[in-house]
């Protein structure tokens, strides 16, 4: 899976958009119905910023450079969700310059940290999480169950420091790519939290690629 960027990505100032995934396995059940959108919402302070258009979609800004580093960066490298029985190592990603792409690990039982995003430290914004749902030749990705969390389940992310930080879901929401407001969920501002990003809905075969995105929200327990 990756994020794909809908607009101008000028030297790498403009922002990511559309998760696609390039499989031809079927996603499992649909989601519930989406719960806690309301209080997602509320946990960002930030007001996206308009686009040039509506099919260009909300831009999320980038910032070009290597990997943070610094004693206060703290990427996450592992993560735990007991009731989805998923343990997977995370890759610290950014995007390619050349397809504009959020370069999500390609092996599917890894997933990806949004690294010019905040790191688990941060008293502040969004850290975003990315991984595929499934793969044609790989099977089932590590998010593949994503869509069964609920609000009140508990997941562990463990930092780079070795520290383990609990989170709670409070939210999971179901958005067609196209409308999906990513301002919201790779803000660097507003309440501390965890963003999981994975594929969802419907495939469509011809252009190999789910309909829309599965985005679950969790803050420190």
């Amino acid at each position: 899976m990756t994020v794909r960027n809908r607009g101008a990505l000028a030297a790498m100032a403009a922002g990511v958009a559309a998760l696609t995934v390039a499989t031809l396995v079927a996603c499992g059940s649909q989601p519930a119905e989406d719960v806690g959108a309301d209080e997602a919402a509320t946990l960002a302070s930030a007001t996206p910023a308009p686009s040039a258009s509506a099919a260009d979609g909300p831009s999320v800004p980038v910032t070009a450079g290597e990997l943070p580093a610094g004693p206060k960066v703290v990427p996450p490298v592992r993560l735990t969700i007991p009731a989805i029985d998923v343990t997977a190592t995370i890759n610290a990603v950014g995007i390619n310059q050349k397809t504009n792409e959020f370069e999500v690990p390609p092996s599917v039982d890894q997933i990806g940290w949004y690294r010019y995003g905040p790191g688990l430290e941060a008293e502040t914004g969004s850290v975003v999480v990315a991984g595929h749902v499934d793969s044609a030749t790989q099977g089932k990705g590590a998010f593949y169950r994503l869509r069964e969390l609920d609000q009140g389940d508990t997941l562990t992310a463990t930092g780079s420091d070795g520290k383990a930080r609990q989170y709670r879901v409070v939210a999971r929401e179901e958005y067609a790519k196209t409308k999906i407001p990513l301002d919201r969920y790779f803000a660097r501002d507003g309440k501390p939290r965890l963003t999981l990003i994975t594929c969802g809905g419907p495939f469509d075969a011809k252009a190999r690629k789910y309909r829309d995105n599965i985005v679950v929200t969790a803050v420190p327990a």
